[in-house]
């Protein structure tokens, strides 16, 4: 069931893409290219869904998506700083209008005081430059929390590009 939730927010999130004659650009951590295998599940995905980066180290984050070296030292790769720089850098490695990153601690290790597992921070660009970053703490094993992260990203992209459309 949970899958087939997911499924249908990509989906929604096609429709809205086509409407809109845009195309999004994923750049995972956490959930390892879970969002890309919900999007391209959609048939006919190929005339929205631009492209997608799995960059679970840092070195993937830096050489991918360019987040600079500073801020993975300065905030870590858990951050809303570091969703922001996937986020823009996805959108400038692709041909893409809208970007969604995911970076966080899915569990059951990895987590500190500071950030717990459970936390993830997300971030959503536009190529006309809008850019939301948003933190969540998500409960359950590491599936749940990656599921959730999923369904959180799908979602933030639908509130953001239905707002672009109106």
């Amino acid at each position: 069931m949970r899958q087939q939730h997911l499924e249908t927010l990509a989906a929604q999130v096609g429709v809205l893409l086509l409407v809109n004659g845009q195309k999004l650009v994923t750049a995972e951590s956490c959930t390892g290219g879970w969002v890309a295998q919900c999007l391209t599940a959609v048939a006919g995905s190929s005339d929205w869904f631009e492209r997608g980066f799995v960059s679970y180290s840092n070195d993937a984050k830096h050489e991918m998506l360019g987040v600079e070296l500073d801020t993975l030292r300065t905030h870590g790769a858990v951050s809303e700083a570091t969703a922001a720089a996937m986020a823009a850098g996805a959108l400038c490695h692709s041909h893409a209008d809208w970007a969604l990153a995911i970076t966080g601690v899915a569990g059951p290790g990895g987590g500190s005081p500071d950030k717990p597992v459970g936390m993830v921070c997300f971030g959503w660009a536009a190529v006309d430059g809008r850019l939301d970053t948003q933190t969540c703490h998500f409960s359950g094993n590491r599936e749940d929390v990656r599921a959730q992260s999923v369904a959180h990203a799908l979602s933030g992209v639908l509130d953001r590009a239905a707002h672009c459309s109106a």
